[in-house]
């Protein structure tokens, strides 16, 4: 099933620090363990946005990606957030994984 490769691709991809891998110096995303406490929303919106800009880069079976982040969490250790998209070729059907960054620096993956 090509959703069960995205994900085992998007949990590969998210938990590659760049500069780690030959492929290509931007493969993965930066150590987010770093982020600097004081301003917090604004490291979540870097976050954010640098999980999008390398998601579309180098998962092209998805399309109109958007990453939306859950303001309203009750565990202060991780990030929980949505990532919505449609997959190439299927014009109507969404996606959708829910996804977590936790305390460690990894990320998890489910589909809905």
């Amino acid at each position: 099933m090509e959703v069960r490769s995205i994900i085992m691709h998007l949990r590969r991809l998210l938990n590659t620090r760049q500069g780690s891998v030959m492929i290509a110096d931007d493969y993965g995303i930066p150590d987010f363990t770093a982020m600097a406490g004081d301003n917090y929303s604004e490291a979540v919106e870097n976050m954010e946005q640098s999980i999008k800009r390398t998601i579309v880069k180098y998962e092209k079976r998805l399309r109109d990606v958007r990453i939306i982040i859950d303001k309203d969490q009750k565990d202060v250790f991780s990030i929980r957030f949505k990532l919505e998209a449609f997959m190439v070729g299927e014009e109507k059907i969404p996606v959708i994984f829910d996804t977590v960054f936790r305390s460690d620096g990894k990320f998890n993956i489910n589909s809905d």
